[in-house]
């Protein structure tokens, strides 16, 4: 049926694919200090290896990962922007290592190692961790330290829209609440006066992003330390599974079984040196798209050369620096309202886990597990030795591996 439709219908159709995902694409980088220029280019060109490994045969579009804020925000802090760069492109090798594995020895292994006993409560921590940050930015407009009622009402409104889209929202609407939410909080504070579009005017039209990230301080180019590789390791078992889930569903919206055609282990293989590949050039870690495979279930439109048509425009509008200086104008308390709703569903999604994994916390071995990781991961538990540590939820998720693999599967 896709055969039959238009070139120039496929342009907008592609184009359309592109505007689902872009509210959760610019955001991952706005929330992280990365470029969102940068961000557009690396979804793009990360989308197209993607299609070439996955040789163009499944409607899936790459962009930037929410499982990684945490690390990438904390990494900033501790090691610096480069080294946390190269922790992010060593996490692509982990997707590597779970290609290999599934392609010697089937999916199992991933089930085996990587139950949801291990990565539900990994994935609640990713979310929890930052629930301070996320309430700190609803406060003011300014970052400080003072309660300005205004920027929290900016951030109720922004989150109440947000929530009723994600709820109320119909069709294509219902696809983009991320979108909508901050469009409705950012005309509110335009109505304010809050937003200086200086940068705006200050910005060329069209600029190479690397540039001014470098003058910035939002890219250098990675290096690889042993702590922050360490660090940031483990948050991938997170997006590796999720990764499966989404090749699940949307082999079920399309009819294909791509877990066998072209196989599980070309998929994550493709995610993973997408993943690499943006981190080497300053963008955050790839993931494949739950809201695209929606759009691609409410318009049965399932050509793969959409998602390819959206990947190029996703490069052309990294170079279009006009729109990285708007989406640095978007006010603190606006992204703040999306951080509560955005990190408490991450936190959820963690507990749905445990739930459609019929997890028994009754059992003592379970119990554990969970407790553990959850108490690590949010406390910051840290071990090492000088120079060498790992904290967090690093720690967390290696424990969590290690808790499943050695305590005994049948506790009385």
């Amino acid at each position: 049926m896709d055969t039959l439709v238009s070139p120039w219908r496929k342009t907008i159709l592609g184009m359309q694919m592109l505007f689902v995902a872009f509210g959760a694409l610019v955001l991952v980088p706005l929330l992280t200090g990365l470029d969102p220029s940068i961000a557009l280019f690396t979804a793009g060109v990360g989308t197209l290896i993607f299609h070439f490994i996955t040789k163009n045969s499944v409607p899936v579009f790459l962009a930037s990962s929410f499982a990684f804020i945490a690390p990438i925000q904390i990494g900033i802090q501790e090691y610096g922007i480069s080294a946390t760069l190269g922790g992010l492109a060593s996490a692509g090798v982990v997707y590597m290592i779970i290609a290999g594995l599934i392609k010697l020895r089937g999916t199992s292994v991933v089930e085996k190692y990587l139950p949801p006993i291990v990565t539900g409560p990994v994935i609640m921590v990713i979310g929890l961790k930052l629930a301070p940050v996320a309430i700190g930015m609803t406060k003011n407009f300014d970052a400080s330290s003072n309660v300005d009622l205004s920027a929290i009402l900016v951030a109720l409104v922004t989150l109440a829209t947000t929530i009723t889209v994600v709820l109320k929202g119909k069709g294509m609407l219902g696809l983009i609440p991320i979108f909508v939410g901050i469009v409705t909080g950012y005309v509110i504070c335009l109505f304010m006066g809050v937003i200086n579009f200086e940068v705006i005017s200050n910005a060329p039209w069209f600029a190479i992003p690397w540039t001014a990230a470098i003058e910035n301080g939002s890219y250098a180019f990675p290096t690889f330390d042993i702590r922050a590789i360490l660090f940031i390791l483990p948050v991938a078992i997170a997006p590796a599974i999720e990764h499966v889930g989404d090749v699940i569903a949307i082999s079920s919206v399309t009819g294909n079984d791509y877990l066998e055609k072209p196989g599980l282990h070309r998929t994550i293989l493709g995610d993973g040196i997408a993943t690499s590949m943006a981190a080497f050039l300053g963008g955050p870690p790839n993931t494949t798209y739950s809201e695209v495979t929606g759009a691609v279930a409410l318009l049965k439109r399932f050509d793969p050369v959409l998602m390819r048509i959206a990947a190029v425009f996703a490069v052309f509008l990294a170079f279009f620096s006009k729109l990285g200086a708007i989406l640095k104008t978007i006010p603190i308390p606006v992204m703040g309202g999306i951080m509560v709703l955005l990190f408490g569903m991450i936190a959820a999604i963690g507990i749905g886990s445990l739930i459609k994994g019929k997890v028994n916390l009754n059992n003592p071995r379970n119990l554990v597990i969970v407790a553990v990781i959850l108490v690590f991961g949010i406390g910051d538990m840290s071990l090492g030795y000088g120079d060498f540590k790992l904290a967090g939820i690093g720690l967390a998720g290696i424990t969590g591996v290690i808790l499943n693999i050695v305590l005994p599967k049948k506790t009385n």
